[in-house]
């Protein structure tokens, strides 16, 4: 009778064992209390102002525990990247000074002891780590085609009930690992999903260092962990990276915090260690009275570049970034005129969770009130 072994030899037969990347990539050797993490966004346009936002709460956190903050690429969507994504994402944060300790540095080029930190060069660490769930009887490989999932939503749909892959519409996960086999040699198309023990019915706890403690029901959703192209799901490859670049901080918009539940059991089911998580609340525009999020297609001002057009000094960005970060920024700026920002110590727990409004009348208020250092670098010293 066959096994998940002979089933994941028979996928993956050529990837290395698991052992051989945790021990490439060891824990960092830092200080206790020391956060690692990263700014990991995807090369698929112009740097969003939240994103530098982002980066820019990654980098005081690492400096002020005397941590690592890494550049990662996330480019596993080939068909959505454009030409020079990269180097557009490197030097966005180079103009506002935000450099990470490791990453990449050009379109080809990186530094650091933890990568690939380009997830397309990534592939074949995260099928060893596929292969290795597959053996575990945790993922299996499943064939059903787009006009499959798409009776089954219509299904879903008449009965008014809530559409996925799970239970008993999950019909893949029901085949014995002879027939998986058969299917695989007779030359059938296939995905790897995720095969999830989860309950909807039951609530996981969490703690999140910014929005506080939240419950959510389990994730039981047999997501896709490995595409058609051998290349990862985001989430999937979001658990083997922050595990392996030991990363101990997610800093990200909140609008993936409904994605705790499955990146929590993931990294459950692949015996890792969870990083803790912290979800930013989204930046606001003021549209004739109401609030929206800022649009990429809609607002020029969501372009980093934008503030650099407009003659703002990425210091008074910067700084008007940590004011609605902080709320006591403000008054440590009156009271600390001539300090750097890089002595104002930033606290996640003293973050709103509501969503904040960015005020350009503010932002330009920083800009006037500018001088030029000795070195000839733009600085601002000025209240809000």
């Amino acid at each position: 009778m066959a096994d998940y072994k002979e089933l994941a030899d028979l996928i993956f037969p050529k990837v290395k064992k698991i052992s051989y990347y945790e021990e490439k990539y060891p824990q960092r050797n830092l200080k206790e209390g020391a956060i690692v993490t990263r700014f990991a966004p995807s090369p698929t346009g112009f740097v969003h102002i939240g994103g530098l936002y982002q980066s820019l709460l990654a980098k005081k956190l690492t400096e002020q525990t005397e941590g690592v903050f890494f550049l990662r690429i996330e480019d596993t969507d080939q068909k959505r990247e454009v030409e020079n994504g990269i180097i557009g994402i490197v030097n966005a944060l180079r103009d506002f000074v935000i450099l990470p300790d490791e990453g990449m540095i050009s379109e080809t080029k990186e530094k650091g002891n933890y990568g690939p930190y380009k997830q397309s060069l990534r592939k074949e660490i995260y099928q060893a780590y596929a292969k290795y769930l597959i053996e575990q009887g945790k993922a299996y490989p499943c064939f059903c085609t787009p006009e499959d999932l798409d009776a089954i939503r219509a299904k879903q749909e008449a009965a008014k009930i809530r559409p996925g892959y799970y239970g008993v519409w999950a019909k893949c996960r029901n085949y014995t690992v002879e027939e998986m086999i058969e299917k695989i040699k007779n030359g059938e198309s296939y995905i790897i999903r995720f095969k999830s023990l989860g309950r909807e019915d039951r609530k996981i706890k969490h703690h999140d260092l910014i929005k506080g403690n939240i419950d959510f029901p389990e994730n039981d959703q047999d997501i896709v962990i490995i595409k058609a192209d051998g290349l990862p799901t985001y989430h999937f490859a979001h658990s083997v990276d922050d595990h392996l670049m030991r990363t101990t901080l997610v800093i990200r918009g909140d609008e993936w915090l409904s994605s705790i539940p499955l990146h929590l059991q993931l990294f459950h089911e692949l015996g890792f260690k969870a990083p803790k998580y912290a979800h930013i609340a989204p930046i606001m525009k003021n549209d004739n009275g109401n609030k929206r999020k800022l649009s990429k297609r809609k607002d020029a001002e969501a372009a980093v570049s934008y503030y650099e057009e407009e003659g703002i000094p990425a210091e008074a960005v910067k700084e008007y970034l940590l004011n609605i970060a902080n709320s006591n920024f403000e008054n440590w700026r009156r009271a600390n005129l001539n300090k750097s920002i890089d002595e104002f110590e930033l606290q996640l727990n003293k973050m709103s969770v509501s969503r904040c409004l960015i005020r350009y009348d503010k932002i330009i208020r920083c800009r006037k009130n500018s001088y030029i250092k000795n070195d000839g670098r733009k600085s601002i010293r000025g209240s809000f």
